[in-house]
């Protein structure tokens, strides 16, 4: 591998944000391919990130840390992957349910995915079930995550699959849901497609549909 993306690779890891848009910076400026930039430097990153809580080596804190500076390097890149027309993995709409303000845990799913190579649409907090719904259809999205962190705000999530299922876009979209109440059973029972009880395996399970 180029020694610059290696440089970036570990820059990533490491949270070094204004790093991060230097080497990549630096990387364009040696004409380095932008999809290698991004798959080698930061997309490799955040899945090694990814390995590393799955193991116990990483905990919240670096996961974020590690985001912020893969995004810093996006903010840079972005336009020079729509101009060299780099497809993403994949279209994620992402919201913390109806009645419910926490975005911690779901902030932390959409840096990831966005580091995974997905196009990520961040519907921030309190979302109702008609703008999961309405947004999907105007985006074509492949993916759908809701987050709740209140049991009260659980039945939210089915609220929302309901709005999905009336809109009849279901069968055209995978669904995740999240959240420290959360179970595998619950996300079965509401007729969701999968449960991720973090943001690596929010990833993990994203990166398995598309």
């Amino acid at each position: 591998m180029d020694s610059i993306l290696v440089e970036l690779f570990e820059s990533v890891i490491q949270g070094k944000s204004d790093q991060t848009t230097a080497l990549v910076q630096k990387a364009l400026d040696q004409g380095v391919a932008v999809e290698d930039i991004l798959q080698k430097g930061l997309v490799s990153a955040m899945s090694e990130v990814g390995d590393r809580f799955e193991k116990g080596e990483f905990y919240v804190p670096e996961m974020l840390i590690a985001a912020r500076a893969m995004q810093a390097g996006m903010g840079l890149l972005r336009p020079y992957l729509v101009e060299s027309g780099v497809e993403p993995a994949g279209t994620a709409v992402l919201g913390t349910v109806k009645g419910d303000l926490h975005d911690i845990g779901k902030n932390l799913v959409a840096m990831m995915l966005e580091g995974a190579g997905f196009n990520v649409i961040d519907l921030g907090t309190d979302v109702p079930p008609e703008v999961f719904a309405q947004t999907l259809r105007e985006q074509n999205a492949d993916i759908v995550g809701m987050s709740a962190l209140l049991t009260t705000t659980m039945q939210s999530m089915r609220q929302t699959i309901e709005a999905i299922e009336d809109l009849g876009w279901r069968d055209k979209v995978k669904i995740m849901v999240g959240g420290a109440p959360l179970t595998e059973e619950f996300a079965r029972e509401i007729g969701a497609d999968g449960y991720a009880p973090d943001a690596s395996r929010a990833v993990t399970l994203a990166k398995s549909w598309v």
